[in-house]
């Protein structure tokens, strides 16, 4: 048996691997930087397949797909992706579009490609990971926000086609907050709350993937506020979260 983990050289991606290595997964490890992704093989004490791919690509995706895919394949990971800080009018397009693709076009290419191949086996995971963010519009990362909605919401809708029809597979939705991985970085954020440890993130999502829950939020602080935001009118809400974000960046 084997998972295919995206974005694997760090943060959940990288303690997930250790994860399934421990239970007996044999691994297929996706990212653009080969060098992480094989020192992380030689610490593992299990089969490990390399592949260094940058997902904004959708060739690249397919070739993933094509390089991967196998019958011994029973669980997929998408958690390739980065965030962007900064006012809509200002974030730079290319990068921007390089984030829909890897937030978003990955996802779904790999989503669809892999669940043809688990419908026909009756059998297999899918874990999106996508964000707390999935729930509401971000003022001063609108267009991450944006693509971790598309990604909670497509990955509910096949969950439910696949319950009606009675496939036993499984998408599911990682939702964490705020984690302590490169992502802030990347984004040129500092989470203005303390973050989750990634370790805990991955074991939590795993945990909840191989029980089939379809929308997986760690912590019981976020649990509380997106339950929360239920009792604030739809309009206020994103001057709530253009807040919480103006915080991550003084700049601002």
């Amino acid at each position: 048996m084997r998972a295919i983990i995206t974005g694997a050289s760090s943060g959940i991606g990288k303690d997930m691997a250790y994860i399934l290595a421990r239970k007996g997964y044999d691994l297929t490890l996706v990212a653009r930087r080969t060098d992480k992704l094989n020192d992380l093989a030689k610490n593992l004490p299990v089969s490990c397949q390399i592949i260094s791919a940058d997902l904004s690509d959708i060739n690249q995706c397919k070739m993933v797909y094509e390089k991967a895919k196998g019958k011994d394949v029973q669980i997929l990971i998408n958690n390739a992706g980065f965030g962007l800080f900064g006012k809509f009018s200002d974030t730079d397009l290319e990068r921007e579009l390089s984030m829909i693709q890897t937030n978003i076009t990955a996802v779904h290419v790999l989503t669809k490609l892999f669940l043809k191949d688990f419908k026909k086996q009756n059998d297999g995971y899918i874990l999106n990971v996508a964000s707390s963010a999935g729930f509401m519009a971000g003022p001063l990362m609108s267009t991450y926000y944006a693509t971790k909605n598309y990604v909670l919401r497509l990955t509910q809708a096949i969950n439910e086609e696949l319950r009606r029809d009675k496939i036993n597979v499984k998408v599911c939705a990682l939702c964490p907050g705020p984690v302590e991985t490169e992502f802030n970085n990347v984004a040129d954020v500092k989470f203005s709350i303390g973050g989750l440890k990634s370790s805990f993130v991955a074991q939590y999502g795993l945990d909840k993937m191989f029980k089939g829950k379809c929308v997986i939020v760690p912590g019981l602080a976020m649990k509380l506020t997106l339950a929360s935001r239920h009792l604030a009118p739809e309009f206020l809400m994103p001057r709530i979260t253009y807040h919480i974000q103006k915080q991550k960046n003084k700049n601002v």
